[in-house]
C-alpha cells in the first residue's frame, strides 16, 4: 500500500472520521488548499459579500488607531492571513512610526503565503516571515523581536467558523505566546439585527453568481485530487440556512440522490436528501464577543464597525494570566 504524504494523511483522518460519523461533516479547514484559497478570493469581491470590503474600510480609515494601541516598535503575526489583501493597510500605518516591522502570516496555505510575500515585498522597511501552518491542530511559533510587543491578528470573522470551545482553544492558545500588554485585533461578523436582516446573511455565504456553491464543492473535489475519491460534484447541492439559536451560518452539501463514494478504499453511502455539514460562521453581539474574548485571557478596548453595525473589529489587551 502506498504510504500517503503526511499531509494527505491529516486529510485523510479529517475525511474519514467527519463522513462516517452519523452526521457527516468535514472541517472547514479542507477548504483551503491552492484552488479553494483561489475561489475565497474571489468571494471577497462579491457584491453579496459584505464583509471583506466592509473590515478593509474600517482599516482605511482607523488604521492609525489600531496600531498606536501598542508603543513602537511593534511586530505584528496574523493567523490565517491568507492573501493579506487587506492586512497592507495595516503594516503601512505601522511603518509609518516605526522604520522597520516583522511581519509574520501563519497559514495553512503555502500558495496563498507565498502571493502574500510577493505582494508585500515592495513595502520598505518589512520583513515577511510566513508561517506554514494549520494554527489549529498544529503548532506554531510567533518570533518577538527585542524590545518588541505583538499585534496578533484574527481578521475576517475566520474565529466565527469555530464552535464556542474551538474559538476559545484558538484564542487560548494564541494567548499563551502573547505578554501581558500585547494586543489582539479580532474581526467578527454581528449578528443579525433590526439593520441588519438574515436575507442579508443568507446572500453573503449563497451569491448569484455561484461562486461561494463552487468554494463549497471544492472540498469534495480536494478529496477526489489528494485521496483517490470519487465523489460526483454534480450529485451535490450547495445548501445555506441560518441557525437562529446558535447564530450562526450552516453551509452543507446536499446529496441530490441516494449514493456512495470511495474514499481511500472506504464506501460512504448517502441517503437522497443527506448532507454534509462544511462550515459554521457563528455571528456575534457585543455580550457574547466579550465573554468570548475575557475567556481567552483578553480585555476587550475598543471597537470599531460601520454604520449599519454589520461587523466589528476589536482590539483587546492580553492581561496577567
Amino acid at each position: 500500500m502506498t504510504t500517503l504524504p503526511a499531509i494527505n494523511e491529516a486529510v485523510l483522518e479529517a475525511a474519514l472520521a467527519g463522513l462516517t460519523a452519523p452526521r457527516k461533516t468535514l472541517p472547514p479547514w479542507l477548504f483551503y488548499d491552492g484552488p479553494g484559497s483561489l475561489l475565497f478570493e474571489q468571494i471577497t469581491e462579491l457584491p453579496e459579500y459584505y464583509l471583506t470590503r466592509t473590515e478593509r474600510a474600517l482599516f482605511a480609515a482607523h488604521a492609525e488607531a489600531i496600531v498606536s494601541a501598542l508603543p513602537a516598535p511593534i511586530a505584528i503575526a496574523e493567523l490565517g492571513a491568507g492573501t493579506a489583501s487587506k492586512t497592507g493597510l495595516l503594516l503601512a500605518a505601522a511603518l509609518r512610526r516605526q522604520p522597520t516591522l516583522l511581519y509574520q502570516p501563519i497559514d495553512i496555505s503555502p500558495s496563498a503565503l507565498a502571493e502574500a510575500s510577493a505582494t508585500l515585498t515592495a513595502m520598505a522597511g518589512l520583513t515577511v516571515a510566513p508561517v506554514a501552518a494549520n494554527y489549529v491542530t498544529a503548532p506554531y511559533a510567533i518570533a518577538r523581536p527585542a524590545h518588541h510587543s505583538i499585534l496578533a491578528l484574527y481578521i475576517g470573522s475566520s474565529i466565527g467558523n469555530f464552535s464556542p470551545g474551538e474559538a476559545n482553544a484558538i484564542l487560548c492558545t494564541l494567548r499563551a505566546q502573547l505578554q501581558p500588554g500585547d494586543a489582539l485585533l479580532l474581526g467578527t461578523d454581528l449578528a443579525p439585527s433590526g439593520r441588519k436582516p438574515v436575507a442579508t446573511l443568507l446572500a453573503a455565504y449563497d451569491d448569484a453568481a455561484g461562486v461561494t456553491a463552487a468554494f463549497n464543492k471544492n472540498i469534495l473535489a480536494r478529496l477526489n485530487r489528494e485521496l483517490d475519491a470519487d465523489f460526483d460534484l454534480d450529485a451535490f447541492a450547495h445548501r445555506v440556512r441560518f441557525h437562529g439559536p446558535c447564530s450562526r451560518i450552516e453551509m452543507h452539501l446536499e446529496s441530490l440522490t441516494a449514493q456512495t463514494a470511495h474514499v481511500a478504499g472506504r464506501t460512504i453511502h448517502f441517503a437522497a436528501g443527506e448532507t454534509i455539514h462544511t462550515e459554521n460562521s457563528y455571528k456575534f453581539t457585543s455580550a457574547s464577543l466579550d465573554a468570548l474574548l475575557t475567556t481567552a485571557g483578553f480585555t476587550p478596548t475598543r471597537t470599531f464597525h460601520d454604520e449599519a453595525h454589520t461587523f466589528a473589529v476589536t482590539l483587546a489587551t492580553a492581561v496577567q494570566s
